[in-house]
């Protein structure tokens, strides 16, 4: 057989399926391509259902924020296409398309099915996926996913998913075929289609190597890749975080979850010596002598001034699950929301700008109860292994002082280790899901209704011994996703709030039922001697957004209410505070000698034009934190510039950036706290054994 024959008789390239090398870069391009148009598609799907957040916003944010997302798009995208890059070097792998298409749509389909459940990730937290992801997943994961499910259209969204799975492996066959050579394969033609020589491969995947970097680096300049900062380039905070990518801060999240949580803890950014010396001059106040000094940072022997306690021998702290300031009438809302809330606000001592440690129940629980900030990294203080550390908090304190005590939940205790994390630090006694006998309504998700809930406090309460004073946690559920109510409302359904309508019923449900328990407790000896607390746990997001930190999710209302409070008080108490300030202050109004290391302060003792000060953080593993003084906040994201606002709330509630965005004593304090903070911690310093001081 000739050469000539031999070519003509076996098939041409084409037909053995072997691609070329432009073919193969054509297949890459157009799955690349169409790629980038489902993240559009994507992002745009986000815009489009949660809408209600674009206010009065010009369109031309939004485009920029879509021209920032092609550059985060296009990083994931690049990830999807190594496998393809990678097979520039062998001719047979290029020619393995069947694993290429199932690869693309396997990776397409995962992204798809994480853009979907962004929708309403996004809508509840305002943020893109992020370690609250993880967070939940290492909670009991039925708990977890009936709420997912009965407060989700799951099925719906897993329909789309599979239906939509199912046209992207369509789409790219579609794109396979498109590509490949449309030879009628004359023998002429064989030697066309043959593969470039390795060394010509090689140079081609080299070139793609580089486009590849560049694009996954999102530029050309100096310095860092491509961070989630430079999406923040409006004023707009919405669109700023449209810009972003979900997969990307997803993945962002799972390397500091599974990392150590103490490799991401905040570093130092001073000397010890300075941060010590900066952190007493902000906490410290003329009624504290500070004890231990060589071994903890701020343990200090506390005595009240006599005139400023109050006639009582009992406290109820009442954690109200998501009552966000935002919506409370006291504090300027005109919705009628809370109308119980804000009949109470007439009769004792409201915060108007106090805010929430972080903004998740659990750190809701450890900073009003034990008085300890959240850090990063230890936004879940409770289940980690510093959470066994002794606390100076409530439980301390006042079982030191021989209290009984009691914690009344709506359901299990063992979410979140609620019940192993107080019973280190000194409570006694839960009544949980669990022991409720034929509620009025059983929540499938978390547990009983709020007004089973309160109507069991009021039995608890009432059944306590009197001849030893008490302390007493109450803790609402009802106010969370999803939103699962009494089939007979007591209350009227909220409307004209969009899809916050179902949340601000849940909330106004919670009200009524805070009212009921307050008429119940007016009727028992108890209350003329009692210190009722009322704080939100967290706030939650509104239409408007407050600065990159979302002030509304943070900021919630306390109450004091008992003998005594408005007669030496007042009704209204601008000072800025935070959850860590709620055992001082209640400590103050007890009165007497007192050892702490409270990370707050008496916010009814503060010295002589102190406004008041805190610092806050949003729940999740990345490390931006920000300091709030009267009428500023400072926003420090990680490895980012600072950013100064200038901020109102109320019923005009509203912030500007501030120009120069330094202000050296936020930023000093900002950085001192949380590396003492975190440094007390870690060192099991951050306590104190008993709240008993020294007898001399």
């Amino acid at each position: 057989m000739t050469a000539k024959e031999s070519i003509t008789s076996r098939p041409t390239l084409a037909r053995q399926g072997i691609p070329t090398v432009k073919g193969h870069l054509t297949f890459t391009l157009l799955s690349a391509a169409a790629l980038m148009v489902m993240y559009s598609l994507l992002r745009l799907a986000l815009l489009v259902y949660n809408r209600e957040l674009i206010g009065d916003s010009p369109a031309s944010v939004f485009v920029e924020a879509f021209l920032n997302g092609v550059r985060f798009d296009l990083r994931v995208v690049v990830f999807a296409c190594i496998p393809l890059m990678l097979s520039l070097l062998s001719t047979r792998a290029m020619a393995a398309r069947n694993l290429h298409k199932l690869w693309l749509t396997a990776f397409a389909s995962l992204t798809l099915l994480l853009g979907i459940s962004e929708l309403d990730f996004y809508r509840e937290f305002h943020q893109r996926l992020n370690s609250l992801v993880f967070q939940y997943m290492q909670e009991d994961l039925g708990t977890v996913g009936s709420m997912v499910w009965n407060g989700f259209p799951v099925g719906r969204y897993l329909l789309a998913w599979a239906v939509a799975t199912w046209l992207l492996y369509q789409m790219f066959r579609g794109l396979d075929l498109l590509s490949r050579p449309q030879s009628k394969a004359a023998p002429h033609h064989a030697a066309h289609h043959a593969p470039a020589h390795w060394a010509a491969r090689s140079v081609v995947f080299t070139l793609c190597l580089v486009v590849a970097v560049v694009a996954a680096r999102g530029h050309v300049r100096q310095g860092p890749p491509l961070r989630w900062g430079d999406a923040f380039t409006t004023e707009s905070m919405f669109a700023n975080q449209l810009g972003l990518n979900g997969t990307l801060t997803l993945v962002d999240a799972a390397k500091n979850s599974f990392s150590s949580h103490r490799d991401n803890a905040w570093k130092a950014t001073m000397p010890d010596e300075d941060a010590l010396v900066a952190v007493r001059e902000m906490l410290l106040t003329p009624n504290d002598t500070l004890v231990d000094a060589d071994t903890a940072a701020i343990r200090r022997d506390f005595t009240p001034p006599v005139e400023a306690t109050l006639p009582i021998r009992n406290v109820v702290v009442i954690l109200m699950e998501s009552f966000a300031g935002r919506y409370v009438g006291a504090l300027g809302n005109t919705d009628s929301i809370t109308p119980n809330f804000d009949k109470l606000a007439k009769e004792g001592l409201l915060f108007d700008r106090f805010f929430s440690n972080g903004t998740h129940t659990h750190q809701g629980m450890f900073a009003s109860m034990a008085c300890f900030p959240n850090l990063p990294s230890f936004e879940y203080l409770m289940r980690t292994p510093e959470g066994a550390h002794k606390f100076s908090g409530l439980p301390q304190l006042l079982s030191a002082r021989d209290f009984n005590d009691v914690y009344v939940y709506n359901g299990n205790f063992q979410w979140d280790n609620q019940s192993g994390f107080f019973a280190n630090q000194g409570m006694t006694r839960f009544v949980g899901r669990e022991d409720f006998v034929n509620p009025v309504f059983m929540d499938p998700t978390w547990g009983v209704s709020d007004q089973d809930m309160f109507d069991r406090a009021a039995v608890e309460l009432d059944k306590l011994p009197s001849d030893k004073p008490f302390y007493a946690l109450l803790q609402t559920l009802s106010n969370h996703t999803p939103y699962a109510l009494p089939k007979d409302l007591p209350v009227e359904p909220v409307t004209g709030h969009g899809s916050l309508d179902e949340h601000l019923t849940a909330m106004r449900y919670a009200d009524w039922s805070l009212g009921q328990f307050f008429e119940k407790a007016r009727q028992s000896p108890y209350f003329k001697d009692t210190l009722f607390v009322l704080v939100g746990d967290h706030g939650f997001s509104s239409p408007q957004q407050l600065t990159e930190m979302d002030l509304f999710r943070f900021n919630v209302p306390l109450l004091l209410i008992g003998p005594g409070v408005q007669e030496k008080f007042g009704s209204r108490n601008h000072s800025v505070g935070t959850q860590i300030d709620v055992v001082p202050t209640i400590m103050g109004r007890l009165g007497g000698d007192v050892r702490h290391q409270c990370w707050g302060r008496d916010l009814l003792n503060l010295p002589e034009g102190d406004p008041g000060i805190g610092v806050i953080k949003p729940s999740g593993s990345d490390q931006t934190v920000a300091i709030v003084s009267s009428d500023r906040i400072l926003v420090q994201p990680r490895d980012l510039p600072p950013r100064l606002y200038q901020y109102q709330l109320g019923a005009d509630a509203k912030a500007e950036r501030v120009p120069g965005d330094s202000d050296p004593r936020l930023q000093k304090y900002l950085e001192a706290f949380l590396q003492t903070a975190t440094k007390s911690l870690l060192n099991n310093t951050a306590g104190v054994v008993n709240g008993v001081p020294d007898k001399q």
